[in-house]
């Protein structure tokens, strides 16, 4: 599994992953409500997603396996995770996973001392098993109650006690 930067010529492609992950691994949280699904997808088309690529703050990058996107992500500068969908075709196959570990690579190498993302109850577990956790009561998104704030600190220094008394 290749992990690199979107490209604009992506936008199409990546757009069909993010637009298959929703309706068809998201039922916990649309439930196939209609009006839900359809409030999620609304700007979910390959023209809004190469906008979002182009945005100077953040970057957007994609696991590619056997030359098809597995998975894409983005992140801000200052460590807000904005998307981490994984195909349906990649499910359980560690797209997700290393695509995160890249997120937070890319954030740290940006400032970002921490981690912070809204989960779907479908990706809560996942988040919860890679260190992070529920910093505040669960928001409203498109529609639905099941918008989990959750927050995970970066690096060592943030996770490490330093030792008293010197090294």
């Amino acid at each position: 599994m290749e992990i690199r930067d979107a490209r604009r010529e992506d936008a199409e492609e990546a757009c069909r992953v993010l637009r298959r992950s929703i309706v068809e691994l998201c039922a916990a949280d649309h439930r196939h409500d209609p009006g839900l699904l359809a409030a999620w997808l609304s700007n979910k088309t390959p023209q809004t997603v190469a906008a979002w690529m182009s945005r100077p703050d953040a970057s957007y990058l994609v696991a590619v396996d056997e030359g098809a996107i597995a998975a894409i992500g983005a992140v801000t500068d200052a460590g807000e995770i904005l998307l981490n969908y994984v195909s349906p075709d990649a499910r359980f196959r560690g797209a997700s996973r290393v695509l995160l570990a890249a997120l937070e690579s890319r954030a740290a190498e940006r400032g970002a001392t921490r981690c912070t993302l809204i989960s779907t109850e479908t990706a809560r577990r996942f988040y919860r098993a890679r260190g992070y956790e529920e910093v505040g009561p669960p928001v409203r998104k498109f529609g639905m109650d099941s918008g989990y704030p959750m927050s995970k600190p970066l690096g060592l220094t943030a996770t490490l006690p330093v030792p008293s008394g010197g090294v």
